[in-house]
């Protein structure tokens, strides 16, 4: 039996003190009423039961993850309902994929904006799903029940597996729900988590661009803001208010609980908490890990896509189609892009490395004044240390791998969807049933993507990102490993010769031998060739697949080739990394009986709470805590398409035309700040005041903190939230949508 749970329970019991800050910390809502004093003394009117609860419904029943098909629990974004026919408001960033799917020239939902004045005019959002979090469970002591003290990573990860497995289908028994089991603390807790997924999903309304993106790239990640970052969808359902597969007889579904939107605003100082499905943090990261950020992912990954911007930027520059097909991959790497160089910036500003450093000495002089701390945590940081040393060369590979490879030119991770029918083409021709209904398939599952392809923009992309990936990637890390002639039986000369012949067939070989590394003839020879960049050829294929074609096709190749790479360097993480992981996170919360500790975001609901708030950025310098309809006039720019200015919102603010959205003061506001802690996931979240309304919408962080992913910053720390009645009053007052502010429960 596993002998280290009572210890490891003891230690968790300390994550949830009363001591906790309440900027800091994403805290798992089963757990709250360990916080509910210190959140009490904040502000807060509720109760935890009104938070979470599995017999009737609390705020957790209104707060909704935004996924797809594949993944529907891989939430990209979060949501709230806002009203008892199943409107969801989230940010029009995530929304924003939805919105271009849905644009064409001559219907330009981008440009002009997207309003559902009846039901009847709600678009379908093809492959988006939507997740309510039906309960929680602590199940640590069922997943790591049968591990043995002395097991290895590999069979201690096989066990957790299987026995998450079985937790899985027994929580599945008997209903329609979904579950996944989720790891805290690098695998010294775990939690059960079951989810009622909505697969009807249909677009509701969006504003313009030049309010929904307004300040572009320029103002990403920055304060103050002046961007109605919103969109809005509908879950539907059937007769029986049940999940169910598109269908027009489907209906609004009926939530246990919906967000009544306050127009009382805010004010500094007023309590506020965000619910939400953050993504991922690493606020464990090792002084090596930051390191090797600043040395070699981050820059690498900037610079990868500072390319494919320029390429993408140029096509879209020259053609409203293709600025409408590359609108989203577009936003989606930028985003990411500018994220980076913040988090870099953030790192060196304020002397993580350092700090990290002088965590881990100290810990090592606790470890070493004991012999059962030796014994336990002594080799935590040395696996740790071992394993970034070793890896040094192999992370930038990696990151070119990942980043300008497989994010890279379109024609790489393509064929990918074809890997299954490639399978059974392959091994089970004869099967001609099963062929044609995987064909037809991949087929029907194929549309969106020709829709948003441009042959040309891929071919830049991809000819680009490839001549870094081999200038710049050492020759040990890009070709394939060449196989050993030591054989000396027949049988074993017969596998070198295929073997040889596996590996002059790598397309990074081929490349390096066939092309010396001229990646625009070879980019010539690959585009004018392969079925994967031509609709027509690709259905021609689809019509009679054999695999004959796809072992010749060099976009397949490409896929092939580019995966095992990929699948051989991502698997760096050793047995050591994840072990030394464990135990030095289960050794600082033994060392640190004091500090508050929470575990890292992973895609789970948490709540975080803290106070509406201004800050110093840096010296003479103050930032308020809102901004106004004022600032969006003062940014005005007609000739920069990051900051336009819609004419009917130009109109209404020269009419002083606010309504009931307006301030006490007459003024109308956009965005305003918090210090709660938030990171990517968590936007659409609401922001809910004291008495469980919604506030606002949180959407961004703050240029300052870009490194509190990594550590978090007390002080200069925010969340940057769009204002409800700022978004009531571009759907009413702009958008001319007054049919769905009515069907919300509004508070004056």
């Amino acid at each position: 039996m596993y002998k280290r749970i009572t210890v490891i329970a003891l230690s968790l019991v300390l994550l949830f003190n009363f001591n906790a800050k309440a900027d800091e910390g994403m805290w798992l809502l089963s757990l709250l009423g360990k916080n509910y004093s210190e959140m009490k003394a904040k502000g807060l009117k509720l109760t935890p039961d009104d938070i979470y609860n599995v017999n009737h419904g609390s705020l957790k029943d209104a707060v909704i993850g935004l996924g797809n098909e594949q993944y529907p629990f891989g939430f990209f974004c979060t949501g709230e309902i806002i009203s008892d026919q199943g409107l969801v408001l989230t940010n029009h960033h995530c929304g924003y994929g939805q919105i271009q799917a849905h644009s064409t020239v001559d219907h330009d939902y981008l440009k002009d904006g997207f309003w559902a004045l009846s039901k009847d005019q709600e678009l379908k959002a093809e492959g988006m799903v939507i997740s309510r979090l039906v309960r929680m469970e602590d199940v640590t002591a069922k997943v790591l029940a049968e591990i043995g003290e002395n097991a290895t990573e590999d069979e201690r990860a096989s066990a957790i597996a299987s026995i998450s497995k079985e937790l899985i289908q027994k929580a599945k028994e008997g209903n329609d729900y979904g579950a996944d089991v989720k790891s805290m603390f690098e695998g010294n807790q775990f939690f059960l988590f079951v989810y009622e997924t909505f697969k009807d999903i249909r677009l509701v309304g969006a504003p313009p661009s030049a309010i929904g993106k307004f300040g572009g790239d320029t103002d990403n990640w920055m304060w103050p803001r002046h961007t109605g970052d919103f969109s809005m969808f509908r879950i539907y359902v059937d007769k029986d208010n049940k999940p169910a597969d598109y269908s027009p007889e489907n209906v609004p579904y009926k939530p246990v609980h919906h967000l009544p939107v306050s127009l009382k605003g805010v004010e500094k100082d007023d309590f506020a908490m965000v619910i939400g499905f953050p993504g991922s943090t690493d606020r464990y990261l090792t002084s090596y890990g930051v390191k090797e950020a600043l040395d070699i992912s981050n820059p690498t990954t900037v610079a990868i896509r500072t390319v494919k911007l320029e390429k993408m930027k140029e096509d879209m520059d020259k053609s409203d189609k293709i600025r409408i097909q590359y609108a989203a991959k577009y936003a989606q790497t930028a985003n990411y892009w500018k994220y980076f160089q913040g988090q870099s910036r953030g790192l060196k500003k304020n002397h993580i490395y350092e700090k990290k450093k002088k965590l881990e000495d100290d810990f090592t002089t606790w470890v070493n004044a004991d012999d059962a701390r030796k014994e336990k945590y002594g080799e935590a940081l040395n696996y740790l240390a071992n394993y970034y040393k070793e890896n040094e060369k192999q992370a930038l590979a990696y990151t070119y791998m990942y980043e300008g490879l497989l994010q890279g030119g379109e024609i790489i991770m393509f064929p990918t969807r074809l890997m299954r029918l490639a399978g059974v083409l392959k091994n089970n021709s004869d099967n001609t049933d099963l062929i044609k209904k995987m064909a037809e398939e991949v087929r029907d599952g194929s549309g969106d993507y020709w829709k948003d392809y441009n042959v040309e923009t891929d071919k830049k992309i991809f000819t680009a990102l490839m001549e870094m990936y081999f200038e710049n990637v050492p020759l040990e890390y890009r070709l394939p490993e060449m196989p050993q002639d030591t054989a000396k039986t027949k049988e074993g000369k017969a596998a070198y010769k295929e073997g040889m012949k596996k590996y002059n067939e790598n397309i990074f070989v081929l490349i390096e031998k066939k092309y010396k590394n001229d990646m625009a003839k070879f980019a010539d020879m690959v585009y004018s060739t392969s079925i994967f960049v031509d609709s027509v050829k690709f259905n021609k294929f689809l019509d009679n697949p054999t695999y004959k074609v796809l072992e010749k096709d060099y976009g397949y190749k490409l896929m092939e080739g580019t995966i095992q790479k990929y699948f051989a360097l991502g698997g760096g993480k050793t047995q050591e990394f994840h072990k030394g992981k464990r135990l030095l996170e289960a050794g600082l919360m033994a060392m640190q009986k004091d500090k508050v500790f929470y575990p890292d975001a992973n895609s789970t609901m948490r709540l975080t709470y803290g106070q509406v708030g201004d800050y110093k950025p840096r010296d003479a310098v103050f930032y308020d805590y809102y901004t106004t309809i004022e600032g969006i006039m003062e940014k005005e720019d007609p000739n920069n398409p990051e900051f336009v200015v819609v004419p009917k919102l130009k109109e209404l603010f020269n009419n002083k035309d606010y309504g009931r959205f307006a301030d006490k003061n007459g003024d109308l506001r956009i965005c305003f700040t918090t210090n709660n802690d938030i990171t990517g996931g968590n936007s659409g979240s609401p922001v809910i005041n004291g008495k469980g309304e919604l506030i606002g919408t949180a959407f961004d962080g703050n240029w300052e903190a870009m490194s509190g992913d990594i550590v978090f910053e007390k002080v200069l720390q925010k969340c940057i939230n769009v204002d409800v009645r700022y978004t009531l009053f571009v759907i009413e007052k702009v958008g001319g949508a007054k049919n769905l502010v009515d069907e919300m429960t509004l508070v004056e």
